[in-house]
């Protein structure tokens, strides 16, 4: 897949994978980030392998992330989206989701999912709604997968 890039005041989107901070990213989604407390590095490298990556970087550092798991046909699940703390309200992530959702590859596609609680307000801006038949969904759902897995 090309790899993308756009600019702004010294902030860069990219998708290029070997641009990637994965000590940042991993950091983040360690420690910071409810949904992945505790992660294992090689579990977040096999997912950044197998994703479509966002990286947002100011002055060629890593500020936030987001990654798309998709067919690129039907289907797209956006997931572990962050940007720093230090960063926030600079309008960065409303440009991230921007930039996702605008990619040529995620064009026409029949469902995105996205599982959260924080944010909602930005992520409605871009189409998102509360499922209207929660009832039809199921899950298997392990929040203690990484619970005692060493990193």
């Amino acid at each position: 897949m090309e790899i993308r890039e756009t600019h702004k005041n010294g902030y860069t989107i990219s998708t290029d994978k070997d641009k990637l901070d994965i000590s940042c990213i991993h950091k983040f989604l360690s420690n910071e980030a409810d949904w992945s407390k505790g992660i294992p590095i090689s579990t977040l490298k096999t997912s950044i392998k197998n994703s479509l990556n966002f990286g947002l970087y100011y002055n060629n550092e890593q500020i936030g992330y987001a990654r798309i798991i998709s067919d690129y046909s039907t289907i797209a699940y956006l997931g572990d989206v962050f940007v720093l703390e230090a960063y926030r309200g600079n309008g960065l992530s409303k440009w991230l989701m921007g930039e996702i959702m605008e990619h040529p590859n995620l064009q026409g596609l029949r469902r995105w999912i996205l599982l959260t609680d924080t944010a909602d307000w930005l992520y409605k801006k871009f189409g998102f709604k509360q499922l209207p038949h929660p009832e039809l969904y199921m899950e298997k759902h392990n929040p203690k997968v990484y619970k005692g897995v060493k990193n």
